[in-house]
């Protein structure tokens, strides 16, 4: 029997206390890793979108709605990653300033369709360029090859919830 007591014994990597497999600082936690990549990433997105007079949100909104076309409220809310109540507002926003058009369905009278209008259009002409430059940039300094791969691996990740 060993003579080493719970309270005395040393902890070793074999230990498996309730915060072993815990990152042993934030730098190494794979939330706060990610949350601080994203904000690298917006960075140098943020004040293009402030020249413009759009905000991220607004803008991840027009961007799927000039790919996708017609698109239901709550899928627009899982597709751009903000929540519902947020989304509203940013719809109410974005139709106000003549960006997107908003329809009731005609088969299902709760469901509401979002549509790019013309103007929304021509934001995504005129930010798309100086997106584009900034993506370069990012690809430039951090390599084509390993953005593809960080991407992968991203939705890889995205997955574990599917």
């Amino acid at each position: 029997m060993s003579d080493r007591t719970p309270m005395s014994r040393e902890k070793t990597k074999t230990d498996l206390g309730p915060d072993a497999l815990l990152p042993h600082n934030t730098r190494r936690s794979l939330p706060i890793a990610l949350l601080r990549a994203r904000e690298a990433v917006m960075a140098h997105f943020r004040p293009m979108l402030a020249r413009h007079d759009i905000t991220e949100q607004q803008w991840r909104v027009i961007r799927i709605l000039a790919e996708a076309g017609r698109v239901d409220a709550s899928e627009m809310a899982d597709k751009a990653f903000i929540l519902a109540p947020s989304l509203t507002r940013i719809i109410r926003s974005l139709e106000e300033r003549g960006l997107i058009t908003k329809h009731k369905d005609a088969d299902d009278g709760r469901r509401v369709l979002l549509e790019i209008a013309p103007e929304g259009m021509r934001v995504i002409a005129d930010v798309s360029p100086e997106s584009r430059a900034i993506y370069e940039e990012l690809e430039a300094r951090y390599g084509h090859e390993r953005v593809e791969v960080l991407l992968d691996m991203l939705d890889e990740l995205a997955s574990l919830n599917d």
